[in-house]
């Protein structure tokens, strides 16, 4: 299974929930907020083979956090995944538009100058600005974008730009599911829990929410779940065999050294928490 957006050191136990991540055999990117948490929060994936931390600034911070841009390119070369990022235009963070435009410009910029990324993206109520923002820098990286639910029109462009999508289970459930799911290349699709803030209650690692999203997906898909699932897993192989080569680790699906992360030129609930940075 996988997990491609989560915020494992938002957890109450960051390393039950890796523990749990690592049992039940999940693939996890673990997202950060704040790149002050990015250190702290690769120590939780230390060791472990299927977890792997993304560097971020979220966009529901970045006018509080605006001032550590200078420290998210210093970092940058420590990963080969860049998230959470992105844009917010939700009710208490479109008066802040504009610091976040800068901020996330700035952010694809370091990412192009390193030679690209693979980037988790927030587009919450800005999936317009967020197309336009990637358009300005297609050597940023490889773009999968969030619990996307912008419009279908949007969807579309993004697909047409080669971006990636990853879906998770009350995204799959809500009411738009089936136009909106239609319109993504499947071959371009991951699961994600964006846990703890959604997928979960209790504070436990959600493994069966990544489950139920396969069999969900699967109804939306016509498909047999065992082929959704062979989907999946072939996505997240070949995002790691795709066109410019990073030389950091990247999951380990092949039993043995890590290959090289490659690059095309190609929305979450809630508010977020900095308490870990």
């Amino acid at each position: 299974m996988i997990d491609f957006h989560c915020h494992l050191d938002l957890f109450p136990s960051p390393s039950a929930a890796a523990d749990e991540v690592e049992r039940s055999g999940i693939y996890a990117l673990s997202v950060t907020t704040t790149p002050k948490a990015f250190p702290k929060t690769t120590m939780i994936a230390k060791g472990r083979k299927r977890i792997r931390t993304a560097l971020g600034l979220h966009p529901q911070l970045a006018h509080e956090r605006h001032g550590e841009v200078g420290l998210f390119v210093r970092l940058l070369g420590e990963t080969g995944y860049v998230g959470e990022v992105g844009l917010d235009g939700g009710d208490g963070f479109a008066e802040h538009m504009g610091v976040q435009k800068d901020v996330f410009d700035r952010i694809l910029r370091a990412c192009s100058d390193a030679g690209g990324k693979v980037m988790s993206i927030h587009s919450r109520h800005a999936s317009a600005e967020v197309l336009d923002a990637l358009a300005r820098q297609p050597g940023a990286g490889l773009p999968i974008l969030h619990w996307f639910s912008g419009p279908t029109a949007h969807a579309r462009r993004a697909a047409e730009m080669g971006a990636w999508f990853s879906v998770g289970l009350p995204m799959l459930r809500s009411r738009r599911a089936a136009a909106l799911v239609a319109l993504l290349p499947r071959d371009r699709v991951l699961t994600e829990t964006d846990a703890p803030f959604a997928s979960t209650t209790g504070g436990q690692y959600p493994s069966s929410a990544l489950s139920d999203a396969v069999v969900c997906l699967a109804r939306l898909w016509d498909a047999d779940v065992e082929a959704t699932r062979r989907q999946l897993n072939g996505n997240l192989r070949t995002l790691t065999e795709t066109t410019v080569a990073i030389r950091r680790p990247t999951f380990d699906l092949h039993g043995g050294r890590p290959p090289l992360v490659r690059l095309g030129r190609a929305a979450s609930p809630g508010r977020v928490d900095a308490s870990n940075g």
